[in-house]
């Protein structure tokens, strides 16, 4: 059976859960989708630190793994790229260049620090899709809050 997105590449640079769940769609949908992280055991340990939530071992899932990790990022190819360093740098620029998409959920400025910004990708590659997943956007007074699902709904008057 032909999947819907069959033949598409996306990277995807994203952590929490937001961006995961939305390449996991892509992903089941029938897309190639690359998983860019830091190098190291994908454990899913460093997203859940990054949200100040408690690491809990599951050893029923085996060592060195973690459910939600797991269950956000199936149908996903890995790769361990430290996108500070020049020559991981130009290993995603080449990635960047045959893909289609690229999703990421950095903190607005971040991936134009990184050199992996919407202008310079575009550069590269004129047809990319470029998807920046943050909460209140790249731009305006509450760029730079932090925040998570429930911020944004109760912002969003739908909190009861």
């Amino acid at each position: 059976m032909t999947m819907p997105l069959e033949g598409m590449t996306i990277l995807d640079l994203t952590r929490l859960a937001p961006g995961p769940y939305c390449t996991m769609i892509l992903a089941d949908l029938g897309a190639d989708v690359i998983k860019i992280e830091e190098p190291g055991p994908p454990t899913g340990r460093r997203a859940v630190q990054a949200a100040g939530l408690p690491t809990v071992p599951q050893p029923r899932y085996g060592v060195g793994r973690h459910s939600p990790y797991w269950a956000l990022n199936r149908n996903k190819k890995s790769m361990g790229l430290n996108l500070k360093h020049d020559e991981a740098r130009q290993i995603f620029y080449q990635l960047a260049e045959r893909a289609d998409v690229v999703v990421e959920e950095f903190r607005p400025g971040v991936a134009k620090r990184l050199g992996i910004d919407y202008e310079t990708l575009r550069q590269r590659n004129p047809r990319l899709i470029y998807c920046a997943v943050t909460g209140y956007g790249q731009s305006g007074p509450y760029k730079d809050l932090v925040g998570h699902d429930i911020n944004y709904i109760s912002m969003a008057g739908c909190l009861g």
